[in-house]
Order: structure tokens, then C-alpha cells, then sequence
């Protein structure tokens, strides 16, 4: 490590004030500061003295995504062959997904972070570490089959429009994989579908597709539903990291234990898909009213939502019970949407962003209703002496 340390210093001088590569020091600087700890700290004006920066909190979110990643690899190989009926090996399943969404990830990244240079070269700001995680969570938001040149369409979309004309990370009021995706959705719907690609030879050039859990529910046939230990599993066709609840629960207990994830937002939002999935069971006058509500938890990208997208603490509430009253109105919009509306089938996509737009709103409210509350104590006479 200090030999590596050695080699950026003695660089160093080549993009300072002066250098012939002066104009590139923002870029600099963000690999500096990727590789070791930041050297400047905050010197005046009132401030956390914490050990943890952006970076590392960026840092447990990507460690937190890795068994989605992993297993959404895997079940992208095992839908492949499950398909076409071969009886191949683990490693086999796990190869062949390994290819379909490494180039998905890359082209995220590269395209994601290419705008994010660009942008912090042309207004002279550091580099947000805040695509770290972006640029991890739109692959797996997204299904295998999404074209690579897409991905990095929507990408660029999201960094642009979601970040920088609100001036970058921190300062966003939607969540950008969330963008990126509602941009694809409503763009190329047919690529976004309840139909999930999980097969294609050189003898079936159109492949074969597998209905979701959500999109055989919108068409009134419940019968065919996969059980419920497969969707708690993951073994089911859907975007890339969104199919296993078991894997995104792994994900959420590391979160909690890092103090990064909400658990307040994370059991609100379950509260209430829960609530709202019990109020259409009493009627129940079709197979997605009549599902259990506790299925919704387990279909879709309920659970992924709830974990990694709305506990994303720039766009969600900040206040104690502002978090609660975000988490239960994403739960019920969700599961409001999928039923009353079966042509957005995947409600969650579109309750977060609602919600990251009135978000603001609910904690001026929380605030202002303390603050009455305070008012409204009796004040002690002070006796003096």
C-alpha cells in the first residue's frame, strides 16, 4: 500500500496548479481519494467527528447488494437452462449468468461515472462517491435481457436529470436507479414488461419468456402463481436483483448492523403493503385482490424497494416519524397501485418516487408539529435567589 501511495504522490505534481494535466485534478483527486482516506477534514463550523465518510458508507451499501448480485447471477443461469432442459452443473449456472450481467454492471458504471467526470471537470467539484451505489443498483433493477445500449441511455438519463441539475449528490429529491428505470419503463415499455427473457438459442432466435409473479396475477390467472417458498427464494423469473427476498434480507441485516439502512422505513414500508394488501383481501373480487397480502412482500421488486431504494437517506424523510409515515405510504401506494392498476404491475417503482417528491413535505410537517407541541408546554416560573 505505500508503495502505491509512493507512485500517486510522485504523480501528483502533474495535475497541481501548473502541471501539463491541471485541468484533469478533479479526476485526480476522486482516485486519490477512492484509494486512501481523505487527507482534508472540516476545520470550522459545527460538524460529526465520525471515523466513517461517504465513501465507506457508499462502501457497506455495495457490500450489502453483493447477495442479490451473486444470486441474481445464478438464477439468471439456472432460468436459462431450467428452459431449455438441460441438466448442467452449478458452476455452469453461475458462469452463464456471470456473462449475461457483468457487461449490464460494467456499461452502468462506465457510463454513469463518465458523466459524473465530466461534469465535475466542467464545474470544478470533487467527484460524488454516490454513483457507487447508483451504478450497481440500476443493473439489478433491471431485467437480463435490457439492451446494453439502454442501460447506458437511461443511465446517463439518471445521472443527469436525477443528480446534477439539482447539483449532484446529496441534493437529488428522486432516487436515480429508480429514474432510471421509470425511463425505461415509459419509454420502452416492451422491454420492461411482466414478461422476463430467460432463454434464446441460435434455433430460437425469439427465445422463451417467463410471465412474473406480478404479471400472472394482472392477468386473473392466480392458479399459476409460483409458491411461496420459490418466491421467498428467488428461483422465478424478474429483474436481475429483485427475485430473491432471502438474499435481500441477507442485504438489509447488514444495513442495520452498519447504522446505513433505515429499519424504521424498512418495517414501514412492509406495515403497509401489509395494511393495504388486508383491506383487498376483504373484498376480493379477483386473483390480485385475493392474493394474501403477504405475498406482495414476496413478489415484484417489493422487498428490494423497501431495503435498498427507499431507505436511500438523500430522497427519503429525515425526521423519526417522518420516516415512519414515508415507509407505510410507500407500502400502501405500491400495493394500491398493482391492484387498481394492473398496467404498472410493479407499484413499487412508482410509490418511491411519489413519495421521494413529497418526502420534504412530510418532515416540514413533523417539524412544525414539534415545534407547536413545544410551544404548548407550561413554562416554569423561575424563582431567584
Amino acid at each position: 500500500m505505500k508503495l502505491l501511495r509512493n507512485i500517486v504522490d510522485s504523480i501528483r505534481p502533474h495535475f497541481g496548479k501548473g502541471g501539463k494535466f491541471a485541468k484533469f485534478h478533479r479526476s485526480f483527486e476522486a482516485f486519490d481519494t477512492f484509494l486512501f482516506v481523505q487527507g482534508n477534514v472540516t476545520r470550522r463550523g459545527s460538524h460529526i467527528r465520525d471515523a466513517i465518510d461517504m465513501k465507506r458508507t457508499m462502501f457497506f451499501v455495495i457490500i450489502a447488494l453483493v447477495p442479490t448480485l451473486l444470486f441474481g447471477m445464478w438464477n439468471v443461469g439456472y432460468q436459462h437452462y431450467m428452459a431449455i432442459g438441460a441438466d448442467v452443473s452449478f458452476i455452469d449456472q453461475i458462469v452463464y449468468g456471470l456473462i449475461k450481467v457483468l457487461p449490464i454492471v460494467v456499461v452502468s458504471y462506465a457510463s454513469g461515472l463518465a458523466v459524473e467526470f465530466l461534469f465535475a471537470e466542467l464545474r470544478d467539484h470533487e467527484v460524488n462517491e454516490g454513483f457507487l451505489v447508483s451504478g450497481m443498483l440500476i443493473p439489478l433493477v433491471l431485467p437480463v435481457t435490457t439492451p446494453l445500449w439502454m442501460v447506458a441511455v437511461a443511465t446517463i438519463f439518471a445521472v443527469i436529470i436525477g443528480k446534477e441539475v439539482f447539483g449532484g449528490t446529496g441534493m437529488n429529491i428522486l432516487n436515480p436507479a429508480l429514474l432510471a428505470r421509470a425511463f425505461l419503463f415509459f419509454a420502452y415499455p416492451a422491454y420492461m414488461s411482466g414478461e422476463v427473457w430467460i432463454s434464446g438459442t441460435a434455433e430460437q432466435l425469439d427465445g422463451i419468456s417467463g410471465a412474473t409473479s406480478l404479471a400472472v396475477l394482472a392477468s386473473n390467472e392466480g392458479h399459476m402463481l409460483p409458491s411461496l417458498f420459490d418466491m421467498f427464494i428467488g428461483t422465478i423469473p424478474g429483474s436481475i436483483g429483485e427475485t430473491s427476498t432471502l438474499a435481500i434480507i441477507l442485504g438489509a441485516s447488514i444495513l442495520v448492523a452498519t447504522g446505513v439502512g433505515s429499519l424504521r422505513i424498512m418495517l414501514s414500508v412492509v406495515a403497509g403493503g401489509l395494511f393495504m394488501g388486508g383491506v383487498f383481501n376483504l373484498f376480493a373480487v379477483n386473483d390480485f385482490m385475493a392474493v394474501p397480502a403477504y405475498y406482495h412482500l414476496v413478489m415484484g421488486g417489493f422487498a428490494f424497494g423497501a431495503v435498498y431504494m427507499a431507505t436511500d437517506p438523500v430522497t427519503a424523510s429525515q425526521t423519526g416519524i417522518g420516516k415512519y409515515i414515508y415507509g407505510v405510504m410507500i407500502g400502501v401506494i405500491t400495493v394500491l397501485i398493482r391492484v387498481v392498476n394492473p398496467a404498472y404491475p410493479e407499484g413499487m417503482m412508482l410509490a418511491i418516487l411519489f413519495m421521494n417528491v413529497f418526502a420534504p413535505l412530510i418532515d416540514h410537517y413533523v417539524v412544525q408539529s414539534n415545534i407547536k407541541r413545544r410551544l404548548r408546554r407550561p413554562v416554569k416560573a423561575q424563582v431567584t435567589i
